[in-house]
């Protein structure tokens, strides 16, 4: 019976680490999925070593091409991996729970803040910071990823078509990842 209830207090111990560590990354993060990716590096992998660095960018891969907030399936899928369903719905709840709040009490006041020049500017110089975040993640992310010959190949016409094509998120991934299953099938028949 002790041993039930150390189990327990376990469980609910880890849960509690889920709910502090999505929280603070849902608290702290403007900007979107992508301007999350330094808190999820910094409190997934580097402090809590709850995923490795491959599975962030898997999760975010698929989190591009399923229905919903990047974001929101990143939690998803990493409380999933570190909780089952439990840790699943309580990094889902924790990452949503302050935008939530946040909208509720500026909801009532936003009109009137938006006319404040101050507040004007702040917001400007937000989304300047969260642009500086998300250029540096990609540049760490192109560090990690594209490596080979093959992969540079494949990101500079992936370049190339959402330029001149304006191609669709989910056409890219659906893209790449059939490349890539083609070049594994091609590497293993010979």
């Amino acid at each position: 019976m002790a041993e039930r209830g150390s189990m327990g207090r376990a469980a609910l111990a880890e849960y509690g680490r889920i709910l502090v560590s999505f929280f603070k990354i849902g608290l702290f993060t403007f900007g979107g999925g992508y301007a999350m990716l330094p808190l999820f590096r910094q409190e997934l992998i580097e402090k809590r070593g709850y995923i490795s660095e491959n599975e962030l960018l898997d999760y975010y891969s698929i989190g591009q091409c399923t229905p919903g907030v990047i974001a929101v399936n990143v939690a998803t899928f990493t409380g999933y991996k570190i909780s089952g369903v439990s840790g699943a719905c309580i990094a889902t709840l924790a990452i949503n729970l302050p935008s939530l709040v946040i909208i509720m009490v500026l909801a009532g006041i936003l009109n009137t803040l938006s006319a404040n020049p101050w507040v004007a500017h702040a917001f400007a110089g937000i989304r300047i910071g969260v642009i500086a975040l998300i250029l540096n993640e990609v540049i760490l992310l192109l560090k990690k990823t594209v490596g080979t010959n093959f992969q540079r190949g494949m990101f500079i016409f992936i370049l190339i078509l959402l330029f001149a094509v304006h191609l669709s998120a989910v056409a890219v991934v659906l893209f790449a990842a059939l490349t890539g299953g083609i070049k594994y099938w091609k590497e293993r028949a010979r």
